[in-house]
């Protein structure tokens, strides 16, 4: 490695540890390991690894197998794992992923989102599943009278778009994560719709970008209503979009937030094959392919790992280690200063401590640049991981970590480490949208999510 965190000295990227890893297997004996993963209409995603036939590197080849697989499962989405070519692999993932293994979260997630039991399943090579992609069509819808909705974890945004063009957008402070009662959630997208229909001579159609995994536009996994009961969830919170758009009888389309932010930068850039990422209170991402589609992929890459060192952070919800959420958001930030010795004080919240982290970089203070140029090292060797994945001509960075000068930074840095360490993807165009962009951009790009049946 040619490029090693200050406060993160034992950080150990999966690019690195993938990239010796298949080096080491085409100097030996080697046997082929096919991964499938099967997702909602019998889409899947196939992945092929060379790995030792040796016995005693089977422990090897599963420590590599279970970092690949955890990540296609959070990258595409899916509740059915077959595996081929390696019996001891497959033993040690099904036994990870029931309801008491070390997997049980991701279980119990994929289970939730698909409405269907999780299963690991043994295949030969005349049983594995053939390839079956999709492509989804997003946006870009811009005729007629539109609400654009930006469902936001600590404001909620709404613009009024005629024919494509802005004429009113507000955002207001809420706080869903915290409140229990679905009434809360329900009454404040509603007042944010009508003060937007307000401002046009009719509503044709409603588009929304929000935290989370829908399907048909059903709230499937969602964190803005983390604190609402289990018994209320189904009845009340799955179909609330869906119900709120019937009462302005205008067509819906509910859309992931990191694939609106995708969309919104292909859109300004005129471009495909664009990876947009948002580090805020969690890490976002979304993805236009090369065809200006999305996948139909879940995409919460905030669950996939990027770091393989046994020592790196834990996610308190997934319980897993080295994952993007604790490298590309704001508790990034903070886990950095904290190893640099930084004191926050009692009792502030992860928002004030990034505040503060950016307030002592704005004020020029060596430890704080530090912290960026760090994540910007994150960055450099996560992307050529990402990029197992996905196609990445663009990347598009935004979220509250990446404003101001810190932004800059961790591009710079992760461009150096790309160029020096992985030249091959060197030439991915890494960029920020400015600040009217982000904003404007945006609702633009989650009203033109519906089509107007005319």
């Amino acid at each position: 490695m040619k490029f090693i965190p200050v406060y993160d000295n034992s950080f150990n990227p999966m690019s690195v540890v993938l990239k010796a890893f298949k080096e080491n297997v085409a100097k030996s004996e080697k046997k082929l390991l096919k991964i499938c993963v099967e997702r909602n209409d019998g889409y899947n995603y196939v992945y092929t690894l060379d790995i030792f036939a040796s016995k005693d590197k089977q422990e090897e080849n599963y420590g590599i197998a279970e970092r690949i697989i955890k990540s296609i499962l959070w990258v595409v989405g899916g509740y059915k794992i077959y595996i081929c070519g390696d019996d001891y692999v497959y033993e040690k993932i099904k036994a990870d992923y029931t309801a008491s293994g070390k997997r049980a979260f991701d279980v119990d997630f994929m289970q939730t989102v698909y409405e269907t039991e999780f299963e690991v399943v043994k295949s030969t090579e005349e049983n594995f599943p053939k390839l079956s992609t999709c492509n989804v069509k997003i946006g870009g819808h811009l005729d007629g009278c539109r609400i654009g909705f930006d469902a936001g974890g600590s404001d909620r945004k709404v613009s009024a778009v005629v024919d494509g063009k802005v004429v009113y957008s507000e955002e207001v402070v809420w706080f869903p994560k915290t409140n229990s009662d679905y009434h809360y959630h329900y009454e404040g997208i509603k007042a944010a719709m009508q003060t937007a229909a307000s401002k046009m001579p009719r509503v044709d159609a409603i588009g929304v970008s929000s935290a989370g995994v829908y399907i048909n536009n059903k709230i499937m996994v969602a964190s803005l209503f983390l604190k609402v009961p289990k018994e209320d969830y189904k009845p009340h919170v799955q179909n609330m979009y869906i119900d709120i758009a019937k009462e302005f009888n205008a067509p819906l389309e509910v859309a992931n937030d990191g694939d609106v932010t995708a969309l919104a930068g292909a859109i300004d850039l005129n471009d495909n094959c664009v990876l947009g990422i948002a580090m805020g209170t969690s890490e976002a991402v979304g993805y236009i392919n090369d065809k200006g589609l999305l996948n139909g992929w879940l995409s919460e890459v905030a669950f996939v790992p990027v770091d393989y060192s046994k020592d790196a952070m834990v996610d308190e919800w997934s319980g897993d280690y080295g994952c993007g959420v604790k490298y590309f958001s704001q508790d990034g930030v903070i886990k950095l200063a904290e190893k640099a010795g930084y004191k926050f004080p009692e009792n502030t919240s992860p928002a004030e401590k990034l505040k503060i982290i950016q307030k002592l970089m704005a004020d020029g203070d060596p430890m704080a640049r530090q912290i960026y140029e760090d994540i910007g090292v994150y960055l450099g060797y996560a992307i050529p991981y990402y990029s197992e994945f996905y196609k990445i001509k663009h990347l598009l960075l935004l979220g509250r970590v990446t404003s101001g000068e810190g932004g800059a930074l961790i591009v710079e840095k992760a461009k150096e480490v790309l160029a020096k360490e992985f030249p091959e993807f060197k030439d991915i165009n890494i960029t920020m949208p400015d600040e009217s962009n982000k904003r404007v951009g945006q609702s633009i790009a989650a009203a033109s999510l519906p089509e107007i049946n005319s």
